[in-house]
C-alpha cells in the first residue's frame, strides 16, 4: 500500500512548476493566427502604396510609425496691396433699331459683324402710300404758292389803279365814288393775298410733316458700331410694338458701340472700402490668358447684391483692344495702394 501512495506521489505536478506550452495549445494558436493577419495587413497595404506610386518597403515603415496629425491649410486672405475679382465686359452704348411706324420690310442692308455709321440706312419699309401723300402735299404747296403769286399781282393792279384814281380825283376828272371803290379794291385784294400766303405756310407744313413720316421708313443707325444681330428678314412685318400673336417684329438689328466697352466686375463687399476712383487695374480675358489689359477704376456702383454679397464696380479700358468683346469674362487685380494721382 505504501508503494501504492509513493508512486501516486510521483505522479502529481506541482503548482509552482513552470511548464512550457505544449504546442498544440489555444494560447499558441491565437499568436499564430495574430501573426498571420499582420502578415497579410502589410501585404495589403504595400499593394496600396505601390498603386499610389511609393515604395512598397514604405508600408513596414508606415506600420512601425505612428501617423502625424494633419495640419490645416491657412485661411486665404487677400493681400492689402491687391484685390482680385471676376467680371465681363460690357458696352454702354447699346441699341436694338426698331422701326417707328409699321410697315413691311422691303430691304435690309446691313449683316451681322457689319460696321455702320451714324445715319447709315439700316432698312427700308414699303412707303407707296407715305410716297402717294407726299406728292399730294408737294401738289398743294405748288399750287398755294401760285394762288399767292397771283393774288400779290392782283394787288399790284389794284394800288397803280387806286394812286391813279387818287390823282384824278384831286383835279376833278374822277369822282369821289370811284376813288373809295378802288380803294376797296386794293384792300380786298390784299386780304386775298394774305389768305394766299397763309394757305402756302399750311401747305409747306403738311409737306414737311409727311416728308418726316417718309423718312421713318428708312430706318437709320442712331450711332456708330457693329452690328451684332439681325433679327428680321424682307417681307415680315414690323412695329414700334409687337403686334397680337407675335407675327410683328418690334426689332431689326442690334448695334453696340464698341468704344464704350468698358468691365463690370464684383468685388466682394468686405473689401469695397479699399477701392477708389482711379486705382490701376489690371485684366485679363479668359479667352487670352496672356494678354494684360490696362485699365483703371471708373466708379463703384452704389448698392449691393444681396444674394452674393458682392458691389459692382466700373472699370475703364485704358486702350482699345480688337480682341475684346461684349459679355466676355475678365479676372482683375485691382491695386489698392494705387490712387488716381499715382
Amino acid at each position: 500500500m505504501s508503494n501504492v501512495s509513493a508512486k501516486l506521489e510521483m505522479l502529481k505536478i506541482g503548482r509552482d512548476a513552470a511548464a512550457p506550452a505544449a504546442p498544440g495549445t489555444p494560447l499558441r494558436a491565437g499568436r499564430l493566427a495574430l501573426a498571420a493577419c499582420a502578415v497579410l495587413a502589410l501585404g495589403a497595404g504595400g499593394m496600396l502604396l505601390a498603386q499610389r506610386g511609393l515604395p512598397v518597403h514604405a508600408a513596414a515603415a508606415a506600420a512601425t510609425v505612428p501617423a502625424a496629425a494633419p495640419v490645416p491649410a491657412p485661411a486665404a486672405v487677400p493681400s492689402s496691396d491687391v484685390l482680385l475679382a471676376s467680371g465681363y465686359v460690357v458696352a454702354r452704348r447699346r441699341a436694338t433699331v426698331a422701326a417707328e411706324v409699321t410697315g413691311r420690310l422691303m430691304d435690309i442692308r446691313v449683316e451681322e459683324g457689319q460696321r455702320v455709321a451714324p445715319g447709315q440706312v439700316l432698312a427700308v419699309l414699303d412707303a407707296g402710300m407715305a410716297d402717294s401723300e407726299l406728292a399730294s402735299a408737294q401738289a398743294r404747296v405748288a399750287s398755294a404758292d401760285a394762288g399767292a403769286r397771283a393774288a400779290a399781282a392782283d394787288l399790284a393792279e389794284g394800288r397803280d389803279t387806286a394812286r391813279r384814281s387818287d390823282t384824278l380825283a384831286q383835279t376833278g376828272f374822277l369822282s369821289k365814288t370811284s376813288l373809295v371803290k378802288d380803294r376797296a379794291r386794293v384792300a380786298n385784294l390784299e386780304a386775298q393775298l394774305g389768305r394766299a400766303e397763309a394757305e402756302t405756310q399750311a401747305a409747306r407744313a403738311d409737306a414737311a410733316r409727311l416728308r418726316a413720316q417718309r423718312r421713318q421708313y428708312d430706318i437709320r443707325a442712331p450711332f456708330a458700331g457693329i452690328v451684332v444681330d439681325k433679327n428680321a428678314q424682307p417681307g415680315e412685318i414690323v412695329s414700334p410694338i409687337s403686334g397680337a400673336g407675335g407675327f410683328t417684329r418690334s426689332g431689326i438689328c442690334t448695334i453696340i458701340d464698341m468704344s464704350s466697352l468698358e468691365i463690370q466686375a464684383e468685388v466682394n463687399e468686405s473689401y469695397i472700402g479699399r477701392v477708389r476712383e482711379g486705382q490701376r487695374v489690371d485684366a485679363v480675358l479668359d479667352a487670352y490668358p496672356t494678354l494684360p489689359i490696362p485699365a483703371r477704376v471708373l466708379a463703384v456702383v452704389p448698392t449691393a447684391n444681396r444674394d452674393k454679397g458682392t458691389v459692382r464696380v466700373r472699370i475703364a479700358l485704358l486702350q482699345p483692344e480688337p480682341k475684346i468683346l461684349p459679355d466676355m469674362a475678365v479676372k482683375v487685380t485691382i491695386h489698392a495702394t494705387s490712387s488716381k494721382g499715382n
